[in-house]
């Protein structure tokens, strides 16, 4: 099986994996006796949250992804673009999916209910996001598309969090 997308994807791709299957496993482990691990209620309630967190940030994902579509022109690899897109939710963000996808880690500890996770973890995880998008994702963007991508970013900021701008991008 070959896989038609590039190392760089493929290498994101695997650390959100382990970033939540390590950040689960050991939210888990810390928690096995806590009190609150253990209480119906709380996991009632957490679940719930991050059912509903998680949602929203696939839902984002799936946004972003779908007009992301339009940057593909030719044959190139799965996830990857050759045209700056700067329509739709890209006209209000330049990251809405990896904003959407800083929720995760977020919403899946609350899907497992582990404080650890919840509060430490997953916190942790979505700062390192976030970092990885300012390291690596604009230094890719910028160097694929130059001075067309550093007026864009002078225009759109990676992020917003205009009530417009989130509520198209999350229905």
């Amino acid at each position: 099986m070959r896989l038609n997308t590039s190392l760089s994807v493929i290498i994101r791709i695997l650390l959100w994996v382990l970033m939540l299957l390590g950040g689960a496993w050991y939210g888990i482990s810390k928690d096995i006796e806590n009190l609150y691990f253990n209480s119906l209620p709380f996991h009632l309630f957490t679940a719930l949250l991050g059912f509903f967190i998680t949602f929203l940030a696939f839902r984002a994902s799936a946004k972003g992804g779908k007009e992301l579509t339009k940057g593909r022109v030719g044959d190139i690899p799965r996830l990857e673009t050759n045209k700056l897109v700067t329509t739709g939710i890209y006209a209000c963000m330049r990251h809405p999916m990896l904003f959407g996808l800083t929720l995760l880690p977020l919403g899946w500890a609350l899907l497992l209910g582990s404080p650890t996770f919840i509060t430490i973890i997953a916190p942790l995880e979505m700062i390192f996001i976030i970092f990885m998008v300012l390291i690596f994702e604009e230094r890719e963007v910028k160097g694929k598309f130059g001075e067309a991508y550093k007026d864009y970013a002078n225009e759109v900021p990676m992020v917003s969090f205009e009530w417009g701008c989130l509520k198209s991008l999350f229905t």
